[in-house]
């Protein structure tokens, strides 16, 4: 080989060498973890056509222009010749934080709109996105899209209502009116104050989109009463010695003029509240609870009392039943006013009327010598009654110790009369045992007599009986004589020895001798004596 191809061969794989070293060394790039990588097209460099991409959108593949799509964690290879390069870090969103995305590519929004439908990577349309980014890690590309990271609002403790936006905290005891600051075609809700409330609970709320108020529910207490704050340990206003204050200009309350021209003070106290289905109608029409009760509770409360006060006489104000029909009606019409603006009224109480002094002070009087009186009158029934149940527990000593003589005495003749029963029921006893023995011995009599007869004739039944068979059995063997014989001849032993012997005329006597030796075996024999 000549040294023109081995000089060629040599530069030929030093260039295949270099192409794998410049792609690690110039084109590799890293991306590490919490970055994704943006990609902007530059165009051919030489040869080819540059195709642009349109303003305001992404680039397609093969246009100039920045790419949608993010490349993740690890090694890329693209040569910073064609590509623009730029490492973009993630969005994180903390707990008790959203994000809000604002998308910068894309179609205008029509009819002057703001709000985007839609995710991230699936947007037409410029604006801010619906749809809040809750707490986690993003990769959102930052050409395209603006995320905006909100932190938690909370909610004050001593607060009736507030304006919250971001993640809303709806404790227990509050509601949370919604009000759109756009229309949402999606699910039919028009911009303004929503109907439907939001239970207590956690909510991600786009400020772009929506606000809420949180609003307590329930009851609230709302007094107008004269001012009795304390100075150094002694109240600021002076009272007699019915605690009545003795100051001409009473501070605070409710004041009126009287029927018949007098200076009517009241004190007054209302519970009322909101429930969840009246909150939004309430925030629509008022603002927040302090604008109700400021512009609504209190100007009703000094109304209705004023009106309803002055169509009485001061005196009837402190005692009988026109009293008590103020309080009706004054709690009927507060009742009536509220529930055209939908709140609600627990109670509506007239706490305490003060009355000037040269009303109050003689019919007072008149009251208190009406009770001494009455007092006077109950002390002596009381004395009366007394008396009474004193005589009436003599009585009823007298009466128990006649009850108790009474009884010692029916005691006695109850046990008198036992033991006669007892005695008389002994006696008849023994009359009936000695009735019943009597009645045994003889029934025991003829049962002897009974039983001996049995016997007897049992007994002649059975010789009867033996007679007859005797009698049949005669009769059977025809005479007597063969019956015997055949009883003999029955009874005789199966093993009988019998011999015959001769016995002449007349020798019978004089031979039995001679046989019964024959006849009785010699062992068995009687043993003569010898004779000497």
């Amino acid at each position: 080989m000549s040294r023109r191809i081995r000089l060629l061969v040599m530069v030929a794989g030093v260039l295949l060498l270099s192409i794998p070293a410049y792609s690690w060394i110039i084109n590799r790039i890293y991306v590490p973890e919490g970055y994704s990588l943006q990609l902007r097209y530059k165009g051919p460099l030489l040869t080819g056509e540059r195709k642009m991409a349109l303003t305001g959108y992404w680039a397609a593949e093969g246009e100039v222009g920045v790419l949608e799509r993010l490349r993740g964690p690890g090694r890329h290879f693209y040569c910073p010749i064609w590509w623009e390069r730029e490492l973009v870090p993630d969005v994180v969103i903390r707990p008790g934080e959203i994000g809000v995305v604002t998308c910068k590519l894309g179609d205008p929004l029509p009819d002057g709109g703001f709000l985007v439908d839609g995710e991230i990577g699936d947007t037409k349309n410029k604006g801010i996105l619906r749809k809040v980014l809750g707490p986690g890690r993003y990769r959102v590309n930052p050409y395209g899209y603006e995320v905006k990271v909100s932190a938690t609002e909370k909610l004050a403790t001593n607060a009736k209502s507030s304006k919250v936006s971001g993640w809303v905290n709806i404790p227990t005891g509050y509601v949370g009116v919604v009000t759109n600051l756009a229309d949402n075609p999606l699910i039919g809700q028009k911009q303004g104050i929503q109907d439907k409330v939001l239970p207590p609970g956690l909510y991600p709320i786009n400020p772009r989109e929506q606000q809420v108020d949180v609003v307590g529910v329930g009851y609230w207490e709302t007094s107008i009463q004269i001012d009795t704050k304390t100075v150094k340990g002694s109240t600021s206003q002076r009272s007699d010695d019915q605690g009545e204050p003795v100051d001409t200009n009473l501070k605070g309350g409710i004041n009126f003029p009287s029927a018949d021209g007098f200076n009517i003070v009241i004190d007054f106290t209302a519970v009322w509240g909101l429930m969840p289905d009246q909150a939004a109608k309430a925030i629509r029409t008022f603002g927040n609870i302090d604008m109700i009760e400021n512009k609504v509770i209190l100007p009703q409360i000094e109304s209705i009392v004023r009106n309803n006060g002055s169509e009485y006489p001061a005196v009837k104000m402190l005692v009988g039943h026109e009293r008590e029909e103020f309080q009706d009606k004054t709690l009927k019409n507060f009742q009536e006013v509220l529930k055209t603006k939908d709140i609600s009224v627990q109670y509506g109480l007239v706490r305490h009327i003060y009355i000037p002094k040269e009303v109050r002070e003689p019919i007072q009087l008149a009251n208190v010598a009406d009770e001494l009186k009455i007092t006077r009158e109950q002390e002596q029934d009381t004395a009366r009654t007394e008396g009474d149940f004193r005589e009436s527990e003599r009585k009823v000593v007298l009466e128990a110790a006649k009850v108790a003589n009474e009884t010692r005495k029916l005691v006695a003749e109850k046990v008198a009369d036992g033991q006669k029963l007892v005695g008389e029921t002994e006696a008849a006893t023994r009359r009936l045992v000695a009735a019943i023995d009597r009645e045994t011995a003889e029934f025991e009599s003829q049962a002897k007599i009974v039983t001996s007869g049995a016997e007897n004739e049992g007994k002649k039944l059975i010789e009867e009986a033996k007679a007859m068979r005797f009698k049949l059995a005669v009769k059977a063997f025809g005479t007597p004589t063969a019956f015997n014989n055949w009883s003999f001849a029955n009874n005789l032993p199966e093993n009988i020895e019998l011999k015959l012997f001769y016995a002449g005329p007349g020798t019978m006597w004089t031979d039995l001798k001679e046989s019964l030796r024959i006849m009785v075996p010699a062992d068995t024999r009687p043993v003569e004596p010898k004779k000497e």
